[in-house]
């Protein structure tokens, strides 16, 4: 094992959670009024630190604003077989290859997971409660284990470092190695079932809990094939931690604190600002969320004039990307109350008073073929107080939830040949999204569930990773990928084999000097 990652992020000469340059670090014994030693020797420093992981992770996974973060994001929402892109995100096109969006993902990462050892490692000579102590531990864990299944889900070849950085070992001489996926899994599964020990299914809103360790390591299970211990760790879910499915309306209602939300990244408007440079206290708020506008038509700017910008509409919005023909494809439009609950309708009631079509409903074939205008578009991240002019949202963002766990845990018991099981599972999806068990699956089958798994999860940030796993992302994504302005000119952009790992950004690679780049790039 390496002994640091130090000099290879931009933030990496940092012991402290509050960001500043390596040589103010290395002369100042105070940042921003809260000193290194008191964030790493006292049980208030220690809660401090743990709130910063919090907000750097909502900026991680779930940032707000427009910078390089919002943009490896959407890569993963919307680089698979149930999206199509119009605009410069292009996740495979000619001299868009995925290495546009790798660097944040890897920078980031290491950042996160060196701040978690800094915790790790301090909080042994922290003298205070130990079940406190431990609690704040499993936080640190539960995100440190989190954030390395993302990293070798992603890249395949990672570094593994439990070192924090520190002022003494900042110019070690490092040789950066290739670590082996089984040590990779097994510090992952350690530090969350440490987790699992140390937290409750009820802790608060906007902090993990016991659910959300199981949820993440019956993931960790399934990468390893090993469908027993998912199957456990979903099952213990489903059955002691209180979780449930919710009406379907609610699911992505403006309250997110609700029996199906496993963890969702709070957002508080009051208290927003910068994730990274405002990180001591859970409740920094954060950017303004622009997801809700990257995936959302522009009906106000059709030619014909008959829309103003209106919240119920999405308001603001950017266009970026969609839901694409073959998802919509899926949907029993009758019958499955996820076509209404998830996505906006296909046609709409003229809402400008100046339009001679004012309080008309617009039939389909009077929009424009034109995609940044008109397109079946996403509505899971709607707002009902977003700004009616403004790109951003400070609506809390659903991360984990519950209905995942039913899938996923589906596919865990029909790996053990336990269909019954498996069926259950799944067949509680589809009664909510039906309001009927009519419409239940009476067998298991792979492609069954990879649709249903579509029509309940997209663009929830599991369908490339669970493509993945299943060996399945090239010859999906580019059978139904596509890009494009227009219903003219869409097109598919193929998915080379290499590009079901991202490269290691080059920056990174010319600092480490001994670790090989992915095949491919």
């Amino acid at each position: 094992m390496m002994k640091n990652i130090n000099f290879v992020f931009v933030f990496a000469c940092l012991i402290a959670i509050l960001n500043t340059s390596c040589n103010d670090f290395l002369e100042e014994e105070v940042l921003d009024e809260i000193s290194v030693d008191y964030i790493y020797t006292t049980e208030n420093g220690l809660e401090i630190g743990v709130n910063a992981l919090y907000n750097l992770m909502r900026s991680y996974n779930a940032p707000g604003g427009f910078d390089d973060r919002l943009v490896s994001n959407i890569f993963f929402l919307a680089g698979t077989d149930l999206g199509m892109t119009r605009t410069f995100h292009r996740p495979y096109g000619p001299n868009h290859t995925p290495s546009n969006f790798a660097a944040n993902k890897w920078v980031n990462g290491y950042q996160i997971i060196d701040r978690c050892n800094a915790i790790i490692t301090s909080a042994q000579d922290v003298d205070m409660d130990v079940d406190k102590k431990n609690h704040l531990l499993a936080q640190a864990r539960v995100i440190r284990g989190e954030t390395y299944l993302d990293l070798i889900r992603m890249y395949d070849n990672i570094l593994l470092d439990t070192t924090a950085t520190t002022p003494q070992n900042v110019n070690d001489p490092i040789v950066y190695e290739q670590a082996d996926p089984l040590d990779v899994f097994k510090l992952i599964d350690k530090d969350l079932s440490f987790a699992i020990n140390n937290l409750s299914y009820n802790e608060p809103y906007g902090r993990y809990n016991k659910a959300t360790a199981r949820h993440i390591k019956g993931k960790s299970a399934m990468w390893q094939s090993d469908w027993q211990e998912a199957a456990i760790q979903f099952d213990s879910i489903v059955e002691r931690s209180g979780h449930t499915l919710v009406a379907i309306n609610n699911v992505f209602g403006q309250n997110l604190k609700h029996k199906e939300t496993l963890f969702a990244y709070t957002r508080d408007k009051l208290f927003s600002g910068d994730d990274i440079n405002n990180a001591t206290d859970i409740a920094g708020g954060g950017d303004g969320s622009w997801f809700g506008s990257v995936f959302t038509q522009r009906l106000y700017e059709l030619a014909s004039g008959d829309f103003i910008a209106q919240v119920e509409h999405g308001g603001q919005s950017l266009g970026w990307s969609y839901p694409n023909d073959y998802l919509q494809s899926l949907y029993d439009k009758n019958n499955d109350k996820r076509y209404v609950a998830y996505y906006y309708p296909e046609t709409y009631i003229a809402n400008n008073p100046e339009s001679p079509r004012f309080g008309q409903v617009i039939p389909v074939e009077a929009y424009e073929d034109n995609f940044r205008r008109y397109h079946f578009s996403l509505k899971k991240f709607y707002d009902v107080n977003k700004e009616p002019l403004a790109n951003e949202s400070w609506k809390d963002h659903m991360y984990y939830r519950f209905a995942e766990t039913l899938l996923l845990g589906s596919e865990a018991h029909w790996r053990l040949g336990a269909e019954g099981k498996a069926l259950d599972y799944i067949n509680r999806i589809r009664e909510r999204a039906f309001d009927s068990n009519a419409f239940n699956f009476t067998s298991f089958t792979l492609e069954d569930y990879l649709e249903e798994s579509a029509r309940e999860l997209a663009f929830e940030k599991n369908r490339w990773f669970l493509l993945k796993r299943l060996g399945l992302l090239v010859e999906r994504q580019n059978l139904y990928y596509r890009y494009g302005s227009n219903s003219s000119n869409q097109v598919p952009e193929p998915m080379k084999p290499h590009m079901v790992r991202l490269p290691i950004p080059q920056s990174q690679i010319d600092l480490m000097g001994t670790f090989p780049q992915n095949p491919g790039y």
